[in-house]
C-alpha cells in the first residue's frame, strides 16, 4: 500500500499511483474537480477532469462528500499550486464510504467538539498532536530500556490510595470497596525489591472538582521506582528521560510541529542539567513579585506560572513542607519540615509535568506518618511490610504524559493532549 507522504516527490512524477484515504476539501472549478485527499501521512490535492476521465468517474466525482472515503487511481505531477508541490491527475475515482453531510465544517465551539470528539480527531491538528503524543511514548519507552530499566505492569484496581482519599474514583470489586488507580507507585515500590529498577506506563485517575487547562480525571502515567537512588540520582533520571524525549520529538516531528506554529527554540533549550531551586526559593521570588503567599501554601497553577517566567528551560523545585506533600515522602534529616521531594516544571507557563521524591523506608516513621496524615495502616499492611522485610533506600517519580504533551506541542488546553479528554461533568463518548 502506498501512501501520500511517499509519492510527493519528485521519483514519483508521472507514475501511476493508487492512494487510498478521505475527502479533506473538495471544490469545483470550470470543468474540473478539485479534492484534497486526506491519509495518516500528508494530503494531497487530486484534479479530476470531465474532458479528461469516463462518465462514471465524474459522476462518483460529482457525488463525493467531504469526509468520505475513496480509492483513487492517476498519475503524479508537479503542481506548484498544490498543497506540497505534487497533485494526482485522476483517471478512476472509486468511493467506499460516501459520507453524509459532516456536521463539523469550522468555527464550531469547544463544547461542540468536544461532543463531537470521534469526529474531531480527525483534524489535522490533532492529527498532528497525536503523532507528537507517539513519539513521546516511543521515546520515553526507548530511554528506560536504553538505560537497564525493566517494564512492569501494576494494577489498575487498588484497595488504598496512593495520594488524597478525596481524589479517588470508587468502584464496587464484587462485594468489596476499590479505586481507580491514582498512581502505581506504591506496587513499584514492591516490585524494586524483584528487578531493582523498574518503569510503568499506566491510565491514572484522579477525582479533582478543578477543571483548569492542565487537568483531567484521566491521564497516562509514566512512572519509575528505584532501589538505592537518592533524590539527586532521581532528579538525574528525570532531566535525562526528558531531554531525550523532547529531542526525539524535535527529530522526528519537524513538520508536526511546524504545522502546530510550535516555536522550537524553547525546545532546544531542554538539554540538561536543569536548575534547582528550594521550595524557600520560590516563596521568595513570588512575594517579590508581589504574590499574596507565605511559606506552607502550596503552589498553585498560578503561582507555577509565574515561576516559569524566571527561566528557559525546564527546572526543579525542591524540599516542599511536609503537610503539602504525600506522607509517602521521607523527611529531610536537616530540616523534618520538608520532604526530600521534587517537582519538575516546564518554562512558558506551562508549570509542573513531573512529581518524585525519596521514599520513607524506615517502618515507624512511615506508621506514624500515614497515622499523622489521618489514613488507616491497616489498609497500608502490605506497603508498610516493605520496610520489615528487607528495608532499602529508593526515590522514584511520575510524568504526566498529556502535560508533557502540552508543553511540547504548544498546547493552550490539556483536552487537546489526549484524544478522549475526561474531565468533570463530561464523560463522552
Amino acid at each position: 500500500m502506498v501512501f501520500i507522504a511517499d509519492v510527493k516527490c519528485d521519483e514519483w512524477v508521472s507514475k501511476p499511483v493508487v492512494l487510498r484515504g478521505w475527502v479533506h476539501r473538495k471544490m469545483f472549478v470550470g470543468g474540473k474537480v478539485f479534492i484534497v485527499l486526506r491519509d495518516s501521512t500528508d494530503i494531497i490535492q487530486c484534479v479530476i477532469d470531465r474532458s479528461v476521465v469516463n462518465p462514471d468517474t465524474w459522476a462518483k466525482a460529482e457525488k463525493i462528500t467531504r469526509e468520505s472515503s475513496c480509492v483513487v487511481e492517476g498519475v503524479i505531477s508537479k503542481e506548484p499550486r498544490a498543497p506540497g508541490g505534487y497533485e494526482v491527475k485522476v483517471s478512476r475515482l472509486s468511493i467506499v464510504g460516501l459520507s453524509e453531510w459532516f456536521p463539523i465544517r469550522g468555527r464550531e465551539g469547544v463544547d461542540y467538539l468536544l461532543d463531537h470528539r470521534h469526529l474531531w480527531i480527525r483534524a489535522r491538528k490533532m492529527q498532528a498532536i497525536l503523532k507528537v503524543k507517539h513519539t513521546v511514548l516511543k521515546a520515553g519507552r526507548e530511554y528506560f530500556l536504553k538505560n537497564g530499566w525493566w517494564e512492569v505492569t501494576p494494577p489498575i484496581l487498588t484497595g488504598s490510595a496512593c495520594e488524597s482519599g478525596a481524589t479517588q474514583f470508587e468502584v464496587k470489586y464484587f462485594d468489596q470497596k476499590a479505586y481507580l488507580s491514582q498512581s502505581a507507585q506504591l506496587y513499584l515500590e514492591a516490585l524494586i525489591y524483584a528487578l531493582g529498577k523498574v518503569w510503568s506506563l499506566t491510565p491514572s485517575f484522579r477525582a479533582e472538582k478543578s477543571r483548569t487547562r492542565r487537568h483531567l480525571a484521566e491521564y497516562w502515567h509514566l512512572e519509575a521506582e528505584a532501589a538505592w537512588y537518592g533524590m539527586e540520582d532521581m532528579m538525574r533520571v528525570v532531566e535525562e528521560l526528558v531531554s531525550y524525549i523532547v529531542m526525539k520529538v524535535l527529530e522526528e516531528r519537524e513538520s508536526e510541529l511546524k504545522f502546530l506554529s510550535r516555536d522550537v527554540k524553547p525546545l532546544e533549550r531542554a538539554e540538561p542539567p536543569y536548575p534547582r531551586i528550594k521550595y524557600d526559593e520560590a516563596i521568595e521570588i513570588l512575594q517579590k513579585k508581589g504574590i499574596n503567599i507565605k511559606w506552607g501554601d502550596d503552589l498553585g497553577a498560578d503561582e507555577e506560572r509565574v515561576l516559569t517566567y524566571e527561566f528557559d528551560k525546564p527546572f526543579f523545585i525542591t524540599h516542599f513542607p511536609k503537610e503539602i506533600k504525600a506522607f509517602y515522602m521521607k523527611l529531610d534529616p536537616k530540616d523534618p519540615r520538608v520532604v526530600l521531594g521534587f517537582d519538575l516544571l516546564a518554562p512558558e507557563g506551562y508549570g509542573e509535568i513531573v512529581g518524585g521524591s525519596v521514599r520513607e523506608d524506615d517502618y515507624k516513621t512511615l506508621y506514624n506518618r500515614i497515622i499523622e496524615v489521618g489514613l488507616n495502616p491497616k489498609e497500608y499492611e502490605w506497603y508498610l511490610d516493605l520496610r520489615k522485610y528487607g528495608t532499602v533506600p529508593h526515590s522514584g517519580f511520575g510524568l504526566g504524559i498529556e502535560r508533557l504533551v502540552m508543553w511540547v506541542a504548544g498546547l493552550d488546553h490539556i483536552r487537546d493532549a489526549i484524544p478522549f479528554p475526561r474531565f468533570r461533568e463530561r464523560l463522552y463518548p
